[in-house]
């Protein structure tokens, strides 16, 4: 599951997060319900009923200023989820799974994953931009009750023009902290296999002299010519070592540690070769 998450990251450039539901016999699921994220919805075995309707409120949210707790008459879809089906619902849709109008199928059962996509908001980028106020001398300052307030006002503007959105999504994306932090350190014997384990793709910057990567937190600054090697080790995929030195002719081994050693990368285990394997079937 950690690594469809990863994959499903990559490709949506947004945060998501899984659980596993199993529902055994006609026992009820949630009650009617709305989430404050997208949830694509994967049904791995046995048979659930589901029912849909449509958002009570414009992109509610966890913290807001009204809360959304009347659902909608109009029932959108309803239907069977049976092992293989995928159902999408959207940020604020009302929903619900039960198995309560299967009585007579005691022995039967229900396991689905609900993948979250947590996309970010406007409110984010403000508190982001809020964050970054602390950087400046005048924010930092307390309030003067009696004072002028035209100070702040002015700069205001000024720190939103200097926090554009882009800006707040790609540190969004390189500032992330590494989501495994065990340095195996040679425990499972010489490092010959690693994968990219970060959040989102990390930013690769190519220029004349040198290629620099933006990952976890860092700004990590290597040759030219060992580009292709860096492109490889951070594809996503599991690596082998020697192949990828073979295939380039630069030396990845002290490339492939320093990765390692910055939380880029983790250390190819057959545990977690198993989920990139049983990620492909």
């Amino acid at each position: 599951m950690e690594i469809a998450c990863q994959a499903l990251q990559w490709w949506s450039r947004e945060l998501v997060q899984v659980n596993t539901y199993l529902t055994t016999s006609n026992a009820a699921g949630f009650n009617l319900h709305w989430d404050d994220h997208d949830v694509v919805v994967v049904q791995l075995g046995g048979e659930k009923s589901w029912e849909v309707r449509g958002p009570s409120r414009v992109a509610p949210m966890y913290r807001d200023v009204e809360r959304a707790d009347a659902p909608p008459d109009e029932v959108l879809w309803a239907g069977t989820m049976r092992a293989g089906d995928v159902l999408h619902i959207p940020r604020g849709y009302w929903h619900r799974a039960t198995r309560t109008d299967r009585a007579d199928d005691r022995a039967g059962y229900s396991l689905h994953a609900t993948f979250g996509f947590v996309k970010r908001t406007g409110v984010d980028w403000l508190s982001w931009i809020a964050d970054r106020s602390r950087q400046d001398e005048a924010f930092r300052l307390d309030l003067d009750r009696d004072g002028n307030t035209d100070t702040l006002a002015e700069l205001v503007p000024q720190l939103i023009a200097r926090c554009p959105q882009d800006a707040y999504l790609l540190a969004r994306e390189t500032e992330r902290p590494p989501r495994r932090r065990v340095i195996t350190g040679g425990v499972f014997g010489e490092l010959t296999d690693v994968v990219c384990l970060t959040d989102f793709p990390p930013h690769i910057i190519t220029g004349p002299d040198d290629v620099t990567v933006w990952a976890v937190g860092k700004e990590l600054v290597f040759a030219a010519k060992a580009e292709s090697v860096v492109r490889t080790l951070l594809s996503g995929n599991p690596v082998n070592i020697e192949q990828v030195t073979a295939e380039t002719g630069v030396p990845a081994d002290a490339i492939a540690r320093m990765l390692v050693d910055e939380g880029v990368c983790a250390e190819l285990t057959p545990e977690l070769a198993a989920g990139f394997l049983q990620l492909g079937k």
